[in-house]
């Protein structure tokens, strides 16, 4: 502890730190768990939080999260909806910490009550990426040698790149990032393996990056790329905090993302995947459904205009939670549309057939 704090004190559920000038600060107690990428995500928006308030007080408490504790089963078999963060919502629960950093695609699309999204950072590059074998260097999916194995944690990823890439088998696999790159690097059970460009670019692994999947190729994941900061919704002056830390055309790409899952009823556990882009002031939402081998599915793409409405927005709560996420400092009209959209998306899929695709996707997963 730095000389001139004088020591800790606790009023309740919250601790405060009395510095030598006699001046008493909360101590923001931030939750993350315990991985390398978890640990350089939540430093991240700690040290943005310092800058921007540099007489709060942050401490950092990691955990480990039921998936991370899971490392012999496929994420998709697991049936939980919240394998990266009950812990952490638990934490938060008890007031043992008053903010919690996750990657956005690891929350569900609805909330445990009394908790809410109070800051979507600005994405990384959402796209998935090739990591190679050394041995397969220089190489891509597509000059792979016949029957090359890849693995991935993904039903979302595995649907589509087995209908891309027929003549390669894909196949399971767990752990960090640390540990997948080891299970590559240390043995030939994989010619490569597929992971999110963005934690790979957090970790400084980027020159591991063999191929970045276009989306035509491989669309990515709802809220891939991207961070969220999760609080209680009553603690508004963690609300108000950070929310000076959203990023306005991430907050409506993932707004959208999060409505076309939820109203969709998907998850981990079947194959849904999106892409996003805002561009003069459109927001383009394209989303498909997949079976698990990839021979079926159905894609769409619609838009939406993004532009605030009056100064007032009659009729606009910005206080509401769109899927989840607060974001009061933003307009409230665009929000609502980017919600709107992801539903209708969703629902036009729906008409088209989604709802029997991911019926028999989750029905053949479970009893795999």
């Amino acid at each position: 502890m730095p000389s001139n704090l004088q020591g800790t004190m606790e009023d309740g559920p919250y601790k405060y730190i009395r510095e030598g000038n006699g001046k008493v600060s909360r101590i923001i107690r931030i939750g993350t768990r315990k991985s390398q990428l978890a640990r350089i995500q939540t430093d991240s928006v700690a040290d943005r939080l310092r800058k921007l308030y540099p007489d709060v007080h942050l401490e950092v408490v990691a955990m480990s999260t039921t998936g991370d504790k899971i490392l012999d089963t496929a994420l998709s078999k697991i049936g939980e909806k919240s394998l990266f963060t009950k812990e952490l919502e638990y934490a938060l629960e008890k007031n043992e910490v008053d903010l919690v950093v996750h990657s956005l695609k690891d929350l569900p699309t609805v909330l445990p009550l009394g908790f809410t999204i109070g800051a979507v950072l600005e994405r990384e590059i959402p796209y998935d990426a090739v990591v190679l074998h050394p041995k397969n260097a220089g190489k891509s999916l597509d000059t792979l040698p016949d029957r090359s194995v890849v693995g991935t944690s993904s039903l979302r990823r595995a649907a589509q790149l087995k209908k891309r890439f027929p003549q390669l088998e894909f196949k399971d696999i767990r752990g960090n990032l640390n540990t997948r790159l080891k299970k590559l690097d240390e043995t030939d059970n994989f010619s490569a393996i597929i992971l999110a460009a963005a934690g790979l670019n957090r970790m400084g692994w980027d020159n591991r990056i063999g191929q970045i999947l276009d989306p035509k190729d491989c669309m990515y994941a709802v809220g891939q790329g991207a961070l969220a900061v999760e609080v209680r919704a009553k603690d508004k002056d963690i609300l108000e905090m950070v929310s000076v830390l959203h990023h306005s055309e991430t907050v409506l790409r993932c707004i959208a993302e999060r409505a076309f899952l939820r109203h969709l009823e998907g998850g981990c556990s079947v194959p849904v995947a999106v892409h996003t882009e805002v561009t003069d002031s459109q927001l383009y939402l394209t989303g498909a459904v997949y079976s698990l081998d990839g021979s079926q599915s159905l894609k769409e793409t619609m838009q939406t205009s993004v532009i605030p409405g009056d100064q007032v927005e009659r009729g606009v709560d910005n206080e509401a939670q769109r899927v989840g996420v607060t974001a009061s400092n933003l307009p409230g009209s665009p929000q609502d549309a980017a919600e709107r959209l992801g539903v209708d998306l969703a629902q036009l899929l729906l008409n088209k057939g989604a709802k029997e695709i991911l019926t028999v996707a989750r029905q053949l997963n479970e009893a795999c």
